[in-house]
């Protein structure tokens, strides 16, 4: 049985890391060719699909956290990072510097994908777990909660983006229906989880490489203006494509050259030139000291993505492997509620596969003819599809190992933090999204 080999290759894999303390690039390796021998897919093609999986993955984070590490190490190396840490801790104060991280986190995740904006906000975060002498889980993990429940629910982000295009569904009024789900769970866990006995039993320590460890003075730090415009300038590009994209579809140079500049890429490539120049000849730094910083960025970001990039082998292999159709098959009998059915769909393809992107298409396409007649609305069968995407977070999933490495956790505490605040979005989500439907209805909207 198919999902029986997904459960075994989990075990094996967590054998490998924990008991052999086998590197993890190599052990999603070797699991990922062991399911595919298993699974029969013919040895010959094994190489072939363990790139497509690597180059798939690395193509689309490799720009995108190399460069926002690189502006993450400039700010930190520049002090810009402690400045904006310092002003989060005079406006808020220690006592709401959790509630701070979740209100940013939020406005940024809204457009921004979970990895770009994770390494945008994370120099602050280790900042403040430096200047407070906080646990690092403590100001951490509550940006992270914050940011995976803007990306797994909310469009512009690319699965509820495409399951509205399943269902024909509004954009606009997902994104609206969506908010009153996705913020009341995402602040409601991101300040409960840091505070269960098993989070606060755990104390990490910020990773080598990623931010600066100095204590700048004063003086030596650059204003307010200059480190908040460095940080919100790849937001407010990649903001302003979203937008513009959703509020006019006309095919003008113009669009082009905005959608341009607001890709991730770019837009972090354009913020660190800014930031280069900003943080280095503009306040007397050389930019011999400032191409030391991104050289360092690069060094410590290398096991990281090839650790994502296993990961992204692995799904490869899962999918290569015909998990997602076996499952589609076994479902496209159950006789429960259009909601519920593709909700479930969407956790079980996440638990098996890893990817929400696969998780979330393959569900939408099995719930379609389900919608037809139901009266269900259909921007509420969006997000019933987003919700259950995000469940489950675990070996399988690249931004698993990414949430590892970057707060230094052990494989068993990255499961025991990344896996339960994921399940329990899921299921909150649910509930919502239940809710909501309930509420349009009498509302007759």
């Amino acid at each position: 049985m198919p999902l029986v080999v997904v459960g075994i290759s989990v075990l094996v894999l967590l054998f490998l890391m924990t008991k052999l303390r086998l590197n993890g690039f190599a052990s999603l390796l070797l699991v990922a060719v062991g399911v595919a021998l298993v699974r029969g897919i013919p040895v010959a093609d094994i190489p072939d699909i363990l790139s497509k999986g690597i180059g798939g993955q690395i193509g689309d984070t490799m720009l995108t956290i190399g460069l926002g590490a690189m502006v993450g190490r400039v700010m930190g190396d520049s002090g810009a990072a402690q400045r904006i840490a310092t002003k989060l801790l005079a406006v808020c104060g220690p006592r709401w510097v959790q509630v701070a991280m979740v209100l940013t986190a939020m406005l940024i995740g809204v457009t921004m994908f979970y990895e770009v904006a994770f390494v945008i906000i994370v120099p602050v975060a280790f900042t403040l777990v430096r200047v407070t002498r906080s646990n690092l889980l403590w100001v951490g993990l509550p940006m992270s909660i914050a940011l995976s429940t803007m990306h797994s629910f909310l469009p512009p982000h690319p699965g509820p983006t495409a399951v509205a295009a399943t269902f024909h569904a509004s954009v606009g009024l997902t994104l609206f229906y969506g908010l009153f789900i996705a913020v009341p769970a995402g602040a409601l866990i991101a300040l409960v989880w840091p505070r269960l006995p098993f989070v606060r039993a755990m104390n990490p320590s910020v990773p080598t490489g990623l931010v600066s460890d100095r204590t700048f003075e004063e003086e030596e730090m650059p204003s307010t203006a200059w480190s908040l415009s460095v940080a919100l300038l790849p937001v407010v590009l990649i903001a302003g494509a979203a937008v513009t994209d959703m509020v006019t579809s006309a095919d003008t140079a113009v669009l082009h050259f905005v959608n341009f500049v607001g890709s991730a890429p770019i837009a972090l490539l354009l913020t660190l030139l800014v930031a280069v120049w900003a943080f280095g000849p503009r306040i007397g730094r050389s930019l011999e000291e400032v191409s030391a910083s991104c050289r360092g960025a690069a060094q410590a970001m290398a096991m990281i993505l090839l650790v994502i990039g296993a990961g992204g082998a692995f799904k490869q292999v899962l999918v290569d492997g015909g998990i997602s159709d076996y499952i589609k098959q076994a479902t496209s009998g159950w006789s429960v509620s259009p909601i519920i059915l593709a909700w479930l769909i969407a956790v079980i393809l996440r638990v098996a596969l890893g990817s929400a992107t696969v998780a979330v298409v393959t569900a939408s396409g099995v719930a379609l003819p389900l919608v037809a007649g139901s009266g269900i609305h259909a921007e509420i069968m969006v997000l019933a599809v987003s919700c259950g995407s995000i469940a489950f977070s675990h070996v399988n999933d690249p931004g698993f190992w990414m949430f590892k490495e970057y707060f230094n956790l052990s494989v068993i505490d990255a499961i025991k933090v990344r896996t339960t605040y994921t399940t329990v979005l899921a299921i909150l989500g649910l509930g919502g999204v239940l809710v909501m439907e309930r509420v349009l209805d009498v509302l007759n909207l």
